[in-house]
């Protein structure tokens, strides 16, 4: 499955990688709130996650991904930088 297959409409995930900061855990470490001419905590580094595509644009060749590894992050990752695409199943977990 490609990125470019995908049903509009249905929800679908995928494995992604994107370089960024990463600390001695290979988790991605925040970047926000730092000051002018401060220390970027971590190093830089590839950080691999799973997470759920919420937009597409097929012109750029670009998605938005929701980390689901990790709260309240997204990022932007280029299609070459994607794989193990597949639907996502929403499931509640009371039952």
């Amino acid at each position: 499955m490609q990125v470019e297959d995908i049903i509009t409409g249905e929800s679908w995930g995928c494995r992604f990688r994107v370089r960024t900061f990463v600390g001695d855990d290979g988790k991605p470490v925040s970047t926000r709130n730092i000051p002018i001419g401060g220390k970027v905590p971590g190093e830089p580094g590839e950080y691999t996650g799973w997470g759920i595509i919420k937009t597409r644009d097929l012109n750029r060749r670009l998605v938005e991904i929701e980390d689901m590894e990790m709260q309240d992050q997204t990022w932007v990752v280029h299609f070459d930088d994607c794989w193990d695409i597949d639907r996502v199943e929403y499931r509640d977990e009371d039952k």
